[in-house]
């Protein structure tokens, strides 16, 4: 047996040096600083000082997104001509792939603060396992029960009265967001939340199936509509966080309940409009410029998967701070 060799390789397209990973990394930095310092003014902040945490946030954002903008845009002209070679591409879905693993591990960090303070910090504070013995002296009249209403604070009457001081108020809130609260279950907000994501998640799958079967129709109308519920999501959320403030006092300095509350649904909420925006583009792209194929269609398949993960997010939230 003779072993043949071949002098042939798959041209490998290399982009020229570019500066929009340094604009990238400062659009995020000036992002995380400048919501750090919002989401503090919001908990320990005077209202009648004026801050520039939100000038911060904003410029940054404005930067990430600026930059994200131009740095796709370039990636899809040379897709378009061709340069990108099967193993540029292959490039491309494990880049999508740490993506999203990175985001999975930032997810598991928030949850994993609540379920400390459920399952343990909390059950401290009331005074139970050997940590709580301390503790129920200087919370005395405390009990734990989750959603958290009665925040320590409150249990001992104020932050005055508190054996150890601390740098904020911390009030209870009247309702918690849970089904308990809920007048009738068909006005409870979360739950429509939750039909949407789901119904949108098997709407982005008819559009995927629409592409592959070279149905350019298909795959624009389940998109389009996949975009709609998105929006309609955002706008349920919006509604319900109007809910929390002006109905049932919840707000992010309410505790370690508030704070978790917000956090996790915030950022979910946030990383809805990021996935929204990725399909918004994809459909634009299709109407517009008439891309995607059934054999060559990763812009859109990145956005997808990103989607459903957006989605199965949010069935773990609507389990683990809803419903248990």
């Amino acid at each position: 047996m003779t072993s043949q060799t071949s002098t042939e390789y798959e041209k490998y397209y290399v982009p020229p040096k570019s500066r929009l990973a340094i604009f990238t990394t400062i659009g995020l930095v000036l992002s995380v600083f400048g919501a750090s310092h919002v989401l503090n003014d919001m908990t320990f902040g005077d209202p009648s000082v004026e801050t520039n945490s939100w000038s911060i946030f904003l410029t940054g954002l404005f930067v990430f997104i600026a930059t994200l903008f131009a740095w796709f845009k370039m990636t899809i002209k040379e897709n378009m001509a061709g340069m990108n070679s099967a193993q540029l591409k292959k490039s491309y879905v494990l880049g999508m792939f740490w993506f999203i693993f990175s985001e999975v591990m930032f997810f598991a960090a928030f949850f994993g603060a609540l379920f400390y303070v459920r399952n343990l910090s909390g059950p401290w504070l009331g005074g139970e396992g050997e940590a709580g013995r301390m503790n129920s002296l200087l919370w005395e009249g405390f009990q734990f029960s989750w959603p958290l209403i009665t925040t320590p604070q409150d249990a001992v009457g104020g932050a005055g009265a508190q054996l150890m001081a601390n740098n904020g108020t911390y009030l209870g809130a009247e309702k918690s967001m849970a089904f308990a609260n809920a007048h009738a279950w068909w006005a409870w907000l979360p739950l429509w939340n939750t039909i949407l994501l789901i119904t949108s998640s098997f709407t982005v799958h008819i559009a995927h199936s629409g592409l592959l079967a070279g149905n350019k129709k298909k795959f624009n109308l389940w998109l389009a509509i996949s975009v709609t519920l998105a929006v309609v999501f955002l706008y349920v959320q919006y509604l319900e966080y109007h809910e929390a403030y002006a109905e049932f006092g919840l707000m992010l300095s309410s505790g370690t309940y508030g704070s978790t509350f917000f956090m996790l649904t915030g950022f979910h909420g946030f990383h809805v409009f990021m996935g929204m925006t990725m399909l918004l583009v994809q459909l634009i792209r299709s109407l517009k410029s008439n891309h995607f194929t059934a054999e060559d269609h990763f812009g859109f398949e990145a956005s997808s998967w990103y989607w459903h993960f957006v989605d199965v997010v949010w069935v773990m939230l609507f389990l683990f701070v809803y419903i248990l």
